[in-house]
């Protein structure tokens, strides 16, 4: 379809939003690939619930499991707008990006050798994801790797459990941390 013509007061609505602009409006529709928001300027739109749309990335700085972990229908948000997406005649917004991120928090407080308490949060046969809280989550390495040293096998852990380990990285392009267990003697 093509939008600038068929619906010349959307594409001129969309065109003038700017890149870390703030919009506001309501949950039109939930969906498992992200969330529709009626934004409450411009115009509607003439075939999608609404003119925003917001990815499951976007919707939070924490895993979610589904939207409705973040948002519900009729809900009143405020978000940041990231691009015009010309394709689908779309304003691409951002909830997260209007909330601290929790990673840089951590990495802010959080020092190289520091051991933590954390809960397994998933086991596979190269590491352990480790749940540090607040939406962090760090890696265990099973196997040695880029000198660090291995953890143990995998089946020595299991989900839930809390465990102590050792921070032994942050990379904070990435927004990874690494762990390893602490010295036993």
């Amino acid at each position: 379809m093509d939008w600038q013509s068929e619906s010349p007061e959307l594409w001129a609505f969309l065109e003038s939003l700017h890149r870390g602009e703030i919009l506001s409006g309501a949950v039109a529709a939930i969906e498992r690939f992200g969330v529709f928001v009626a934004l409450d300027s411009g115009p509607d739109h003439p075939t999608l619930p609404g003119v925003g749309f917001i990815t499951i990335p976007e919707l939070s700085w924490r895993h979610i499991d589904t939207p409705t972990d973040v948002v519900q229908i009729g809900q009143r948000v405020s978000c940041e707008f990231l691009q015009f997406d010309t394709y689908n005649a779309e304003a691409r917004l951002s909830l997260r990006a209007l909330e601290p991120d929790p990673f840089q928090a951590f990495a802010n407080r959080t020092a190289v050798g520091q051991e933590l308490l954390g809960v397994v949060d998933r086991v596979f046969p190269f590491g352990v994801f480790v749940d540090l809280g607040d939406g962090v989550v760090g890696l265990v390495p099973c196997r040695g790797i880029h000198g660090r040293p291995a953890a143990g096998p995998p089946e020595a852990f299991e989900a839930g459990e809390e465990i102590s380990v050792v921070v032994t990285d942050i990379e904070r392009p990435h927004r990874r941390v690494f762990l390893g267990r602490p010295d036993k003697s």
